[in-house]
This record gives C-alpha cells, sequence and structure tokens, in this order.
C-alpha cells in the first residue's frame, strides 16, 4: 500500500530536517549539509539562514569556515545560482550541474566578443584563461584588478545592447574570472571589505580544495545530488527536483532511476518520491517560529510552494520569483520582515495567528535586530511587501 505523507507531517519534516525546529545547530557547517546548499547570490543570506539555525550564532564563526578552516566554499551551481557549499558536496554540485553551465556560458562569451567585433576564438579566450590562471598561481590570490593588469586581454572590451538606453561597453575581465570559477579551476575568497560585501579575491581551486574540485562523473555526480536532495527536502516531486537543480526532464528521471525510492502520496492529489530508507513517519516538533532572509533554502526548496507558502506569493516575492525575507510558523509562511535603515527590525502578518505566537514572533524580531546590530541588510530582490515595510 502507497503510504500517505499529509501537509502536517510534510511540513514537520521541513521544520527538523532544516533545523528550524529541534535542537540547534552549533556549526555554520552542519547547518549547510542540513540544507545541502546555503543560497549566496545575496551575501546577507548566507550568515542570516546559518544564524536562524543556530545555537548562539557569531559572524566570525561563519567567516572562518568559508575563509580560514575552508570547509565551506562558494561556487555557481544549480540554475546558474551561486551558493555556499560544504567542501565534500562541492565536487558533487560541480560535475551535476557547474560543469554544463559552464559549456553554455563559454559559447555565450564567444558570441558576445563575436557581436563586439573581435574575431579571436575558443583558441584565444583558452589562452587568456591560462595567462590569467598562470597569474593568479603566481600572485597566490588577487583581485579582478590585479589580474587584469597581469593579463591585458582581461581588459578587452564587450558591446552589449549599445543601442538600448541601458547598454555597456564591460569588460571580460569578471564574465573570464567566473568561467574559470565554472570550470572549476578558481575560487571565491574572502570579500574585499565587510561580510556583507560581494567583492571577493579569486584563488587556484588546487589550493583551496585538497582534491580539486573535479572528482564525478556527471551522471553519478547527478543521482548523489538527488540523494541529498531528497534526504533533506523529501518528500518532493520530480518537477520539484527538476527545477530545484536546473537539469532536463531526462536528466531528473535518470538521477531519480539511480536511488532506490518510494512512492508517496500527497495532500491535494500530488504523488512525490522519498528515499526508501526515509519512508518512516515523522511526528510534529513542538511549535516554532523563524524569521528567515530572501533567498533561504527553505522557501527555495521546491516548486510546488502551496503546502508551506499558501496564497502569499504576489506580497513576498518579486516578479522574477526571487522571495523575500519571511516569517514561518510551524512550517508554514505568515508574513514578512525587513530591516529599516534605522535597524529597527519590522515584521508584517499575512494571516492570523494565535496571540501566544504573535509575541513569540515579535520577540524573535528583537533577538535578530539585536543580533544584527550596527549591520544594515536589503536585500538584493525586493518584494511587495518587504518594499513597504521599509519605509
Amino acid at each position: 500500500m502507497t503510504r500517505h505523507i499529509d501537509v502536517t507531517e510534510h511540513r514537520a519534516r521541513l521544520a527538523v530536517r532544516h533545523r528550524l525546529a529541534g535542537p540547534s545547530a552549533h556549526d555554520p557547517v552542519e547547518v549547510t549539509r542540513d540544507l545541502v546548499v546555503l543560497h549566496a547570490t545575496d551575501a546577507a543570506t548566507v550568515y542570516l539562514g546559518a544564524a536562524a539555525r543556530m545555537h548562539a550564532p557569531v559572524i566570525k564563526d561563519i567567516e572562518h569556515a568559508l575563509y580560514a578552516d575552508r570547509t565551506l566554499i562558494r561556487m555557481l551551481g544549480m540554475r546558474r545560482t551561486m551558493f555556499i557549499a560544504p567542501v565534500e558536496h562541492a565536487p558533487i554540485v560541480q560535475a551535476a550541474c557547474t560543469d554544463a553551465i559552464a559549456v553554455v556560458q563559454r559559447k555565450l562569451l564567444l558570441k558576445h566578443l563575436a557581436e563586439a567585433g573581435h574575431d579571436y576564438g575558443d583558441d584565444w579566450l583558452r589562452d587568456v584563461e591560462q595567462g590569467t590562471l598562470a597569474a593568479l598561481r603566481s600572485r597566490g590570490s588577487a583581485t579582478a584588478a590585479q589580474l587584469a593588469a597581469d593579463e591585458p586581454r582581461l581588459r578587452t572590451l564587450l558591446s552589449i545592447d549599445e543601442d538600448k538606453s541601458y547598454g555597456a561597453k564591460p569588460a571580460i575581465t569578471s564574465r573570464v574570472l567566473n568561467l574559470l570559477s565554472m570550470q572549476g579551476l578558481i575560487v571565491r575568497g574572502r570579500p574585499r571589505g565587510t561580510w556583507l560585501s560581494t567583492q571577493y579575491e579569486w584563488a587556484p581551486a588546487e589550493a583551496w580544495v585538497e582534491g580539486g574540485l573535479h572528482r564525478h562523473d556527471a551522471p553519478t555526480a547527478r543521482a548523489e545530488l538527488a540523494r541529498l536532495w531528497l534526504a533533506r527536502f523529501g518528500p518532493g516531486t520530480p518537477a520539484d527536483l527538476k527545477w530545484w537543480t536546473g537539469w532536463t526532464g531526462a536528466q531528473t528521471k535518470a538521477a531519480l532511476a539511480a536511488l532506490d525510492v518510494e512512492t508517496v502520496t500527497l495532500d491535494g492529489g500530488e504523488t512525490g518520491v522519498v528515499l526508501a530508507s526515509d519512508i518512516a513517519p515523522v511526528e510534529a516538533p513542538e511549535p516554532w517560529v523563524a524569521l528567515l532572509p530572501a533567498l533561504d533554502p527553505t522557501i527555495m526548496g521546491w516548486v510546488g510552494r502551496e503546502w508551506y507558502l499558501g496564497p502569499h506569493a504576489p506580497a513576498l516575492f518579486d516578479r522574477s520569483g526571487n522571495p523575500g525575507p519571511t516569517v514561518w510558523v510551524n512550517g508554514r509562511v505568515v508574513g514578512g520582515w525587513t530591516q529599516r535603515p534605522d535597524g529597527r527590525v519590522v515584521h508584517r502578518l499575512l494571516e492570523e495567528v494565535p496571540a501566544a505566537t504573535a509575541k513569540r514572533i515579535t520577540a524573535a524580531a528583537g533577538e535578530l535586530e539585536d543580533w544584527l546590530g550596527d549591520a544594515r541588510v536589503k536585500p538584493k530582490f525586493r518584494t511587495p511587501l518587504e518594499k513597504e515595510l521599509a519605509g
């Protein structure tokens, strides 16, 4: 008989496995493993997402894992999006997603070079990459500006939509560095500035990750990434996994076929998948609340979101599908929050909650305000409710 997982258990699994209920984590690496990866398009998401799940979170502890212990690594991955991955997950993400993205982005850069009148071709681009990589290895670590000084061809200009009001003539510096990182040859190191900065130094991958990032073939890596996702986000539908990874339907089907999985039914008539070892019931944890940052891995874990988001997407997502900061109660989204320029953390509930729960949310907002201190966080992608709250 097919096992049924109702919405209550679905939310319980989310809460426990994403460290939003039950024992808090003491280590940012533990948090990241429990989420497979942390979304890192917005620098603040990494710290706020980890802090929401840690006991006594300290920014320096997260920085230490990223830049001293190097147990976490910043890399492009699923859906051509920036993530923080545990170092043991990074080679899996590389082979499962990033290698294929690099092929597409190389073709796109060559196309843009040709459109700008540079008939250089792939051999020229590879020579520029090798020159850049040699310069970086010589320095040990370097900024984009330093590498452009060492390899002047990085200053080659493109012509992007010059006939439009938003047209530009950028140098290829960042494109080449991003392409080298997508190929697993270089990695982003410590930021130039505060923990909210997005300007990073670069380092050779072999100096940052022992053994480098090339350890798996693509089919094996896709199966392992699917296993990791199901262990933390299951039950999920094949459509959820396809969206989360950015794979084709055929790649998603093959990855799931390589695993020992069980089919389950979900509320609403959908059919989901769990690992065969994860079929046992999960009990609901004690009641909980959480303030999660924009682009948090939990809200971005599934493409089918009604079971935890309800009708609140128009207020909490921008037009491109990016979620803003959210307020959670017992596995569902009930509102949003933001930090105002004066440092206050304010929130708005989009549905009624018990008075005791509302007080817990207000207390959590105060704790987050104290934790942020003098830091000011503005989401990279602004949503309707976040804009209203910011004033």
